[in-house]
C-alpha cells in the first residue's frame, strides 16, 4: 500500500540507486524512494536529473562578508587581511551586519546550500552586535537553511582577556560552538586550552583556524590532538585552513592524517581563501598553498571543502556557490576521475553535514531537505558546475532557477 504523499519528486537519480526514483514527501519528511511511485499528488518531473540533500557549508564568515569598499587590499597576506578587518569590524553595526550577512545567506541558498556554520567575531572592537545580528538572521532563514552559529577569537585570546569572557557570554546567549585562531595569538597551547575549556564548560564542540601557512614547522596540530584526546573530544572538533600541510612530504601527511583520524579531528579546506593569502613571498612557481584533504580523506579523516569568506580582504570575490569551490579543489588538487569527483562532491554535502552533525543524505524517514541539480551525476556536477534549479527544505519548496535555454531565431520562410 502507497504511503500517505503530499509532493512527489519523480524520476530522480539519487546515491545508491542504479535507476532514477521517485520521492515522495509527506508533513516534511521523505516517505517514499522507489520507482513510479503510484499515488495521486503534485507533482515534479526531475527527468533524470540528480537529487540529494543540499550542499553543507561547514566553515563561512558571515559577519565580515562584504566589505572590499571599506578596506583596502595592498599586500595581499594574511596579516594585512585581520589587520584590515580588525579596523572595519569597530564600526559594524547589527542592522550593517545583518544586511550584508542576508545578501550571502540568499545566494548560498540559491546555490543549493541547506545548511552552513558561520563563525561570528566576539571581541572588544566587535562586541556581541555581530552575533545579534546573525542570531536574528538564523531565525528568519530557517525557513530555507540551517545556521550554526561558531562564537570566534579571530584576534587572539590570552592577550586579551576581554575576549574570552565575551565568548562566555556568547556561548550563554545563543551560540552554537566556540572557535579559536592559535597562529594570532602569542601563546597558541594556551590559547587552544582555553578554548577547550569554554567548550566544555558549556558542553559545545570546537573548530579552530590553524597552521595558515606554509612552513611546515611550528603545527598548532600537535596541541590541538593532545586536547582532543585528553579530554574525549573526538567527533567534536574541526580545523579550518590547515595550509603548513601542503607545504609537507606525502609521508608526513600522511602521518599527521592518521593522528588526526584517530583522534576524530575533521579537516575543512578553503581553496579561495587559501589560494589568495598563501605564497606571496614567491616570485616564482608559487606554490598553491591548499592542504590535501582528499587525502587526508582516504586516510579517515572527516576531509571537508568550504567558502570561508566572501568579498573582503581574506578573499575578495565569492558567490557562496560550493559546487564552484569543489570545481576550484579538484582542478588545484588535479585530480581526474570520476570517484575522485565524486569524493570531492561527498566534501561539500555528506561529509560536511557528518562534521556538523546533520542528516547526510536521502532515505526513508529523514527531512525532506532537497536540491535538484542539472546534472545526472556528482561526477558531472563537480566537473560543470551544474546550477542548482530547485530547493525545498522540510518538503517545502524554497528556491527555484529554471535551466537556462537558447532562444534561437525563428526559421526564414521559403
Amino acid at each position: 500500500m502507497s504511503p500517505a504523499v503530499d509532493f512527489v519528486l519523480r524520476n530522480a537519480r539519487v546515491a545508491g540507486r542504479g535507476c532514477p526514483v521517485d520521492i515522495g514527501v509527506a508533513e516534511g519528511r521523505v516517505v517514499a524512494l522507489e520507482p513510479n511511485l503510484g499515488v495521486d499528488a503534485p507533482a515534479r518531473d526531475a527527468a533524470g536529473r540528480f537529487v540529494f540533500s543540499g550542499f553543507v557549508d561547514c566553515h563561512i564568515h558571515l559577519d565580515k562578508a562584504c566589505i572590499l569598499d571599506r578596506c583596502t587590499i595592498c599586500e595581499g597576506t594574511l596579516q594585512e587581511a585581520v589587520r584590515q578587518t580588525a579596523q572595519a569590524k569597530g564600526a559594524f553595526t547589527e542592522d550593517d551586519v545583518y544586511r550584508r550577512a542576508a545578501r550571502v545567506v540568499e545566494r548560498a541558498i540559491l546555490n543549493g546550500t541547506t545548511a552552513l556554520r558561520t563563525f561570528v567575531e566576539v571581541d572588544p572592537r566587535a562586541g556581541l552586535r555581530s552575533l545579534v545580528a546573525i542570531r536574528q538572521l538564523k531565525a528568519d532563514y530557517a525557513f530555507a537553511i540551517d545556521i550554526e552559529i561558531c562564537a570566534f577569537a579571530q584576534e587572539g585570546l590570552t592577550q586579551e582577556p576581554e575576549t574570552e569572557i565575551m565568548l562566555a557570554k556568547a556561548l550563554a546567549s545563543g551560540a552554537d560552538l566556540v572557535g579559536g585562531c592559535p597562529y594570532t595569538d602569542p601563546r597558541p597551547a594556551e590559547h587552544v586550552a582555553r578554548i577547550f575549556d569554554l567548550a566544555e564548560r558549556f558542553g559545545t564542540g570546537v573548530d579552530f583556524h590553524a597552521d595558515f601557512d606554509l612552513d611546515p614547522n611550528g603545527s598548532a596540530l600537535p596541541f590541538i590532538v593532545a586536547e582532543t584526546q585528553r579530554r574525549g573530544f573526538g567527533g567534536k572538533v574541526s580545523i579550518g585552513h590547515a595550509t603548513k600541510l601542503s607545504a609537507m612530504e606525502p609521508a608526513a601527511v600522511d602521518m599527521v592524517g592518521h593522528q588526526l583520524a584517530n583522534a576524530g579531528i575533521a579537516v575543512t579546506v578553503l581553496p579561495a581563501t587559501d589560494l589568495f593569502l598563501t605564497g606571496r613571498d614567491r616570485k616564482r612557481l608559487v606554490p598553491r598553498g591548499v592542504a590535501p584533504v582528499h587525502r587526508l580523506k582516504q586516510l579517515g579523516v572527516c576531509a571537508t571543502i568550504a567558502t570561508n569568506n566572501v568579498l573582503n580582504p581574506f578573499t575578495p570575490f565569492g558567490d557562496a556557490s560550493l559546487l564552484r569551490m569543489a570545481n576550484l579543489y579538484a582542478n588545484v588538487a588535479q585530480l581526474a576521475r570520476d570517484d575522485e569527483m565524486e569524493a570531492v562532491f561527498a566534501m561539500v554535502s555528506t561529509d560536511a553535514a557528518n562534521l556538523m552533525g546533520c542528516d547526510p543524505g536521502l532515505a526513508v524517514g529523514s527531512p525532506a531537505d532537497l536540491v535538484l541539480l542539472d546534472a545526472a551525476t556528482p561526477a558531472a556536477a563537480v566537473r560543470e558546475i551544474a546550477q542548482p534549479l530547485a530547493a525545498w527544505k522540510r518538503g517545502r519548496q524554497v528556491m527555484e532557477r529554471p535551466a537556462g535555454r537558447i532562444l534561437r531565431p525563428a526559421p526564414h520562410p521559403d
